[in-house]
């Protein structure tokens, strides 16, 4: 029989086991107000910093990191059992060094295994790959914090919460917000606003339903929660699972965070002590100390002497960087940038940075001074007769396009006699460079032209028909899609792009675009559509496919039309002899004659016989048949031009870019009294 000192020493001995229990976790509960002692597995590059912050990603591009508590939870009693019900509770914070920007966001996880092998980066957030995205054999439940609108993956927007199964298609996701328990009101949260805030995870097996709420740090958790989604979990989790974070970057350099964690099975998660969390690093540079009075009278005239240069340097610099801003134009302050930040990216636009000229203005390349991010910066001359009021705001719309295969618009600058563009750079320069200069880059293969195709229809097609807006581009040609570091095709330079509601009817406007390209009632009727840019995407389509021009001035008058030489062959029966002589017969026989008859379709000079780009996609796609174009009036098909006279108007497109396309169609100058 055990005596009293031997019962004193085992309960002291399970008091401190409980007590560390409580602190670090066990199979049932967690928490963690910090990681410094945390029992975490973690990989890629997630790292716990001296302070006990959690550092899923430091900043790096198109990387991932993993953090995993190390122990399975038992989630079941067997395998076939429902899923017990469980709570969770976490801080986190995401700071991009370009603020208005993140890539990507971050996500909470519940997996089969620690680290989750083969995820890849950025879009995927480090979960999944394009192998196993959607698998029911993943067994992953997510809830994923997005800061980029992904169409591929059905996103709303570009700063939304999502509720995840095996995949990245959310079955339930909102923009990132909650619910105000003053007013019931709906407040929106900014993902990326560098500020902590918390999140709650909470699942009941009983009735099967998966609760999401987020909140401003400093406020207690809202009654109405912002995700509420009936689902059964148990067939997509295993008995036991691990869980964690996972977080990934892309091209803009961003910080994840998790500053503290609490989990529970069946059972409400502990609260965290706020007070004990870690604090976030300070974003950008100390703040400079003050001098201290000097009552010495040198020293004070020294000073005052110095103030007086200095306010002329101010004076000096602040009319050379001085910029034309108007009281209406602070409405779109978050898309303006200054001339002096872009000065200085393109080291002063010197010629070393040139990457092309055109008819109305010069593109450089540069780097932004805070953030590093490359851009590509058009500099255009104009002598308005639109009111630039209007210009600027169709500017600013055009900067809320978001697409894989469009060149981001991130802002524009005004001053003096110019309007200043700023584009997302892209590394591998334009498509025109590598189809006619192939002597630095060899020729591009089938599977490059092919892919380069389908994503420039796929950013037709997105602002033809997915934005809120009709986009109509007016200026589809080779020069004008640019090549990212993945070689994907991004169509750019919107500079002649056109806005109307969904549903309207376009305006006239002035002729504008370049020859070989302009679809023939764009000519006769001044007005631009969806459908004269299908018919700019048919003469592009044939350009690649054909690596030549669509009206070839070295050619004879035979040959002078691309889409009629490539009618005569199909004529003759054998089509694909119009296929680049380049590719050495190295490509897809069936896609060559598809991809061509295509071409020759949308270049129909009928607008109402040439397809959608909603039908031109399914057409790639393979998953509707091309119609036989011989019962389409072929006849149509084509350009008539009586001699090469007939192109005195026009000036041809022969674009110099190392990087960034710019038309030199002089038929450009009028973007302004044209729009």
């Amino acid at each position: 029989m055990m005596n009293y000192f031997e019962v004193v020493t085992i309960l002291l001995v399970l008091i401190l086991f409980s007590s560390d229990l409580t602190s670090q976790g066990n199979n049932n509960g967690l928490i963690f107000n910090g990681f410094q002692k945390a029992n975490m597995s973690l990989d890629g590059i997630a790292k716990i910093t001296s302070t006990g912050l959690l550092m899923l990603t430091n900043g790096t591009k198109q990387e991932q990191g993993h953090a995993f508590y190390s122990n399975p939870i038992k989630f079941k009693n067997t395998q076939d059992e429902a899923s017990s019900s469980f709570s969770t509770s976490f801080v986190f914070s995401i700071i991009s060094e370009y603020q208005p920007l993140s890539a990507h966001g971050m996500a909470f996880v519940i997996a089969p295994t620690r680290g989750l092998p083969g995820a890849l980066p950025a879009s995927y957030l480090g979960l999944f790959n394009e192998s196993n995205e959607g698998n029911v054999t993943n067994h992953v439940v997510a809830v994923e914090l997005d800061t980029i609108q992904n169409l591929g993956f059905h996103d709303i927007d570009d700063n939304h919460v999502g509720i995840d199964i095996n995949g990245l298609t959310s079955s339930l996701s909102s923009p990132a917000g909650y619910y105000d328990d003053k007013d019931g009101g709906f407040r929106n949260l900014s993902l990326v606003s560098g500020t902590s805030k918390r999140v709650w995870v909470e699942y009941d097996g009983m009735v099967k339903q998966m609760n999401v709420t987020i909140a401003p740090l400093k406020f207690d958790k809202p009654t109405k929660p912002l995700l509420s989604l009936s689902i059964d979990i148990s067939p997509h989790i295993n008995q036991m699972m691990y869980v964690g974070f996972s977080s990934s970057t892309g091209s803009v350099f961003t910080h994840h965070y998790v500053l503290g964690w609490s989990f529970m099975i069946n059972g409400k998660a502990e609260e965290l002590v706020l007070s004990q969390l870690p604090k976030l690093p300070r974003v950008g540079p100390k703040k400079k100390s003050r001098f201290l009075t000097m009552g010495i009278p040198p020293i004070i005239l020294s000073l005052v002497i110095l103030s007086l240069f200095g306010v002329a340097y101010y004076v000096r610099r602040k009319r050379m960087f001085a910029e034309v801003v108007e009281d209406w134009e602070h409405d779109y302050a978050t898309r303006r940038f200054s001339f002096k930040d872009l000065y200085v990216a393109t080291e002063g636009f010197k010629e070393k940075e040139l990457l092309g000229t055109g008819g109305f203005g010069r593109v450089y390349r540069g780097v932004l001074p805070d953030s590093k991010i490359e851009i590509a910066v058009k500099r255009v001359s104009h002598e308005s007769r639109q009111g630039m009021r209007e210009f600027v705001a169709e500017i600013v719309s055009l900067g809320r396009l978001r697409h894989r295969n469009l060149v981001p618009l991130l802002g524009y600058c005004r001053r003096k006699n110019e309007l200043i563009l700023v584009y997302e750079y892209m590394p591998n320069g334009s498509l025109d460079k590598l189809l006619y200069d192939q002597n630095e880059n060899g020729c591009l293969s089938w599977n490059q032209r092919f892919r380069i195709i389908k994503g420039v229809a796929s950013g037709l097609f997105y602002l033809h028909e997915e934005w809120e807006q009709v986009v109509v581009h007016r200026d589809v040609k080779a020069s004008n899609v640019l090549l990212d570091n993945e070689m994907n095709g991004r169509l750019g330079d919107f500079g002649l792009a056109r806005l109307y509601d969904h549903g309207t009817d376009p305006q006239t406007t002035h002729v504008v675009g370049t020859l070989g390209y302009l679809a023939p009632e764009h000519t006769r009727t001044g007005k631009a559509t969806t459908s004269s840019d299908v018919y700019s995407f048919g003469a592009f389509l044939l350009e690649v496919i054909c690596g030549r021009r669509p009206i070839d001035h070295q050619a004879t008058s035979e040959s002078l039309i691309l889409v009629d030489v490539v009618y005569t062959w199909w004529k003759k029966g054998d089509i694909l002899k119009a296929v680049d002589p380049n590719l050495r017969n190295n490509y897809v026989s069936q896609e060559a004659e598809m991809m061509l008859k295509l071409g020759m379709l949308c270049s129909n000079s009928e607008s109402v016989d040439r397809p959608s780009m909603r039908q031109v996609m399914l057409y790639m796609e393979g998953a509707v048949a091309l119609p036989d174009i011989s019962l389409l009036g072929i006849s149509t098909i084509g350009v008539t031009l009586s001699s090469r006279d007939g192109c005195e108007n026009f000036a041809m497109s022969n674009p110099s870019s190392k990087g960034f396309s710019y038309s030199s169609s002089a038929t450009e100058s009028s973007i302004f009294g044209g729009r």
